[in-house]
């Protein structure tokens, strides 16, 4: 008998592999887990989903035969996709505490080694979440005391935007140093001034790692870290320019502790350093400085890329529609005026802006994925059986995007946050800082930076489209990670 060839040895593993996998998928512990399409070994569905676009790709794949629950591979990482409000809600809320796992992204895992409030899991996330909601406010998040820090900073960012004497500019960087400032003010004591070379060396690298992360390489890592790892690319920028954004924290955590006084915090890092003080006995202690260093760089990393690209896409859509930014220069104009800036207590007198900005949020789908979630033990979701540690891809597109809610959800349209009486009207569906445990720790301060912010540049200008406002093109650009609107510019003109 001739010796198998090469291919045929090939074929016979792969086959192998794939009976295997396909008997490992359908059975775990006493169930089955979510259908989903066949995946290839190592390299998971990746043939059969578009990297570029992997939010559209689950959306093809949920609807073509699989349903609202289903599973797929990202290389050798099995993902459960929840794609809809009734999964969503059911998993999030209804089962919490089994779905408030954190998710694995290889990247991510690489860079903050479980640390912090983001990435890490258990009882470490539990106790260092519990401390940020906390000490935010004990600071004042929700209180006068930041919407004060916000109303500074959107003053300051008025007067940079007259300073450009109605000269075509970009706004992603003067809407990164505003947003950036008022964390830096919550966690660092104090904010910068536009002109400081650290701290435009500091955005620069939240910038260039935002738009590294986004890339195909830096999603491509978080699927096939091993692979990644030995090949050149933006990924292994991302590690070097983190570095530099946790040396920048080490030191300002040494200046802190030089002028500590335990009596009297100033801002998140004192207030740390003081739990780590009343802490010091206590050998299994989370309050180290590895995690005030990664919680730091979480809220700084969260506090300012979010919010700056949704106020970036909010103010895109507005030079597309200057009907709908005329409508609120007329609310804030009979609400507020001109002599003195916009408040929270505004809010409920403006239903308009109010559900312009909700709109905005829906219809951006900023997070389309959500950050990973992950069951926490082997977990019973309706028919099926999700193994303990499994990936969860709640797909917040899936009910912000919802037509059953939101008719013709690809289309920009107020309405949908407006009653019959143009009352502001609260939805279910509109979940874009997800849901339940893991919900954004900074959701409380990103609504009023959003609302202040936006309502002050449109009391004090009228944005001008470089463009036919016909010819925008509001589509953000997909990513599984943050969606972003397409480089544009923009005037602003002194009204």
């Amino acid at each position: 008998m001739e010796p198998l060839g090469a291919t045929t040895i090939f074929l016979v593993i792969c086959v192998s592999c794939l009976l295997f996998l396909s008997a490992w998928r359908k059975m775990s512990g006493n169930g089955k887990l979510p259908p989903g399409p066949i995946a290839f070994p190592i390299i998971g569905n990746a043939l059969q989903l578009n990297m570029k676009n992997l939010p559209q790709s689950i959306h093809e794949v949920r609807g073509a035969k699989y349903g609202p629950v289903f599973t797929i591979y990202l290389g050798s990482q099995r993902v459960v996709v929840l794609y809809g409000q009734d999964e969503v809600k059911e998993a999030l809320i209804d089962q919490g505490d089994e779905f408030s796992g954190r998710g694995k992204l290889a990247l991510a895992d690489k860079l903050s080694k479980g640390a912090g409030i983001i990435f890490s899991n258990g009882e470490r996330w539990k106790q260092l979440r519990r401390f940020a909601l906390t000490t935010l406010r004990n600071f004042g998040m929700g209180k006068k005391s930041v919407e004060e820090r916000i109303q500074e900073e959107a003053r300051f960012l008025v007067e940079r935007l007259r300073n450009t004497n109605k000269r075509p500019f970009d706004p992603t960087i003067p809407l990164a140093h505003a947003v950036s400032n008022i964390i830096c003010s919550i966690i660092f004591g104090d904010r910068f001034d536009y002109e400081d070379q650290k701290f435009l060396t500091l955005i620069k690298l939240i910038e260039e790692n935002n738009e590294l992360l986004r890339s195909v390489l830096g999603q491509l890592y978080n699927f096939f870290p091993t692979l990644m790892d030995y090949i050149p690319g933006p990924h292994q920028e991302v590690i070097k320019n983190s570095e530099e954004l946790r040396i920048f924290v080490l030191e300002r955590v040494k200046m802190h502790k030089e002028s500590l006084d335990l009596s009297c915090p100033r801002d998140f890092i004192d207030a740390f350093l003081i739990k780590m003080e009343q802490e010091q006995q206590n050998g299994q202690s989370e309050f180290n400085t590895e995690n005030l260093v990664r919680s730091t760089l979480d809220l700084f990393f969260a506090g300012t890329g979010t919010t700056s690209t949704t106020l970036r896409h909010g103010l895109l859509i507005l030079l597309k529609y200057p009907d709908i930014e005329e409508k609120v220069h007329e609310e804030i104009d009979r609400v507020v005026g001109r002599s003195r800036s916009p408040c929270m207590a505004d809010r409920s007198q403006m239903p308009y802006t109010d559900a312009v900005i909700h709109e905005i949020q829906r219809f951006v789908n900023l997070v389309p994925m959500s950050v990973p979630h992950a069951v926490t033990r082997d977990t019973h979701f309706r028919q099926y059986v999700i193994p303990k540690g499994t990936t969860v891809f709640p797909a917040l597109q899936s009910v912000l995007h919802d037509s059953r809610e939101f008719p013709k959800p690809e289309q920009f349209n107020p309405g949908h946050f407006l009653d019959e009486n143009g009352a502001f009207k609260k939805s279910d569906f509109f979940m874009p800082f997800s849901a339940g445990k893991r919900i954004c720790v900074g959701e409380g301060l990103a609504r009023m930076e959003i609302f202040l912010i936006l309502t002050m540049i449109l009391q004090n200008f009228t944005l001008k489209s470089l463009v036919d406002p016909r010819d925008i093109d509001i589509a953000p650009q997909p990513s599984v990670v943050v969606n972003v609107p397409k480089p544009y510019q923009l005037c602003v003109s002194p009204r």
